[in-house]
């Protein structure tokens, strides 16, 4: 509506300048995250009781349909038909929902509802008070700066998007769960964000270098900020042979505690001013006792090799294997299976990532800015569909 009420005004710009101006109004409406590199929750505070029940009775439908009809939605949410419909117009202006009348009249989540529905629950366990800036953005997630609930201390909120941009061809090609006959992109992501948590928990209490698990809820992961940068932004270290020598042997007592990181590379190592490691994103790792687990091995140990010959003209003379790792010393692969994230709910998300863990080495960045600009025009798609 706004394009369309500034198109009169416009139409005596030059053509490259109105094209500018159209492109800029349609990110500002579509794309909430984009449009100024941070979330607006701001009109979390103003969604009413019925608002959010209605929120979370599409949530639910969509646990067996891809798109909630509005009786269901107005059945699990209690409430009549004609209030219903005024709460998923106001939720559908707020961008929170998605309309299609394609097939039959109904309404699902987008990113942006879900995250609503996430960050309600983490105040209400004042976990999170506010969300700031987007500090980083893969291939399977966004990542956010917020503050506790008593705004002394910055916390990160980890939002999977497994299954919603990325994945989407792997979900369409596959069958994650034989007892479930549909699963979407919100139990793809959920699952993740559950498997993160567990082995960051586990990986926490065992002494490795990872930030401090706080909580989770639905897609989302609280966990403490490190001060700290990828190591992928690093140009120059003091001494490159010694960095190598400790992010080895990380990996080495990772497999002897019975675990392969399975994405061990230079995006998913964080340093710091002294040189101190931290290890981040761990929803693709698996047993030593995997099938592919010394492929995987192998795979991380080449990609961080080959990174520092590129980067800091570091050649390694050796290079372990996980034969060097068959004395244990834990089993945190063990200990994640008894902490609530199930054996079912490991082969399900294992099968999403699988195709993911084939080409995370080989993918590159021409593969990365196609998914990026595939993202982009889906969500212009979604926007349409709306208005």
């Amino acid at each position: 509506l706004a394009v369309a009420r500034c198109n009169d005004t416009l139409r005596a710009a030059a053509p490259a300048t109105l094209a500018l101006l159209l492109a800029a109004l349609s990110l500002a409406f579509l794309h909430p995250v984009a449009a100024m590199g941070r979330m607006d929750v701001a009109g979390l505070r103003y969604l009413s009781r019925d608002e959010l029940r209605v929120l979370q009775a599409v949530e639910q439908g969509m646990k067996n349909h891809d798109l909630v009809p509005v009786e269901l939605i107005s059945t699990i949410a209690s409430l009549k038909h004609g209030g219903a419909f005024k709460c998923l117009s106001t939720l559908l202006r707020g961008k929170l929902l998605r309309h299609d009348r394609k097939k039959y009249d109904g309404y699902s989540l987008n990113s942006l509802g879900y995250d609503y529905l996430a960050f309600n629950t983490l105040a209400k366990r004042g976990i999170v008070r506010a969300i700031g800036r987007q500090i980083g953005v893969g291939k399977e997630s966004d990542v956010f700066i917020g503050l506790d609930d008593a705004e002394e201390n910055h916390v990160v909120c980890k939002m999977h998007r497994l299954g919603k941009t990325s994945f989407r061809k792997v979900k369409e090609k596959r069958d994650y769960h034989e007892h479930r006959k549909f699963a979407n992109w919100l139990y793809l992501a959920r699952l993740a964000a559950t498997k993160e948590i567990a082995f960051m928990r586990c990986l926490y209490e065992a002494g490795f270098p990872v930030p401090k698990p706080l909580d989770q809820n639905r897609h989302c992961v609280v966990m403490s900020l490190v001060d700290a940068f990828p190591l992928t932004q690093v140009r120059e270290l003091r001494n490159p042979g010694k960095i190598f020598a400790k992010l080895m042997e990380l990996h080495i007592r990772l497999a002897r505690c019975g675990l392969v990181h399975c994405d061990f590379n230079e995006f998913n190592v964080m340093i710091s001013e002294n040189e101190e490691l931290t290890v981040i994103d761990f929803p693709q790792m698996v047993s030593v006792a995997h099938p592919n687990a010394r492929y995987y091995f192998d795979r991380d140990v080449q990609c961080l090799k080959l990174f520092f010959e590129r980067r800091y003209n570091f050649v390694a003379s050796t290079v372990p294997t996980l034969d060097d790792c068959q004395d244990r010393i834990d089993d945190l692969d063990q200990k994640v299976a008894a902490s609530g994230f199930t054996k079912e709910d490991n082969e399900a998300l294992d099968a999403a990532l699988e195709d993911y863990r084939q080409n995370v080495g080989t993918e590159g960045e021409e593969g990365g800015e196609e998914r990026e600009e595939h993202s982009e025009s889906e969500s212009d798609e979604e926007g349409d569909e709306e208005e």
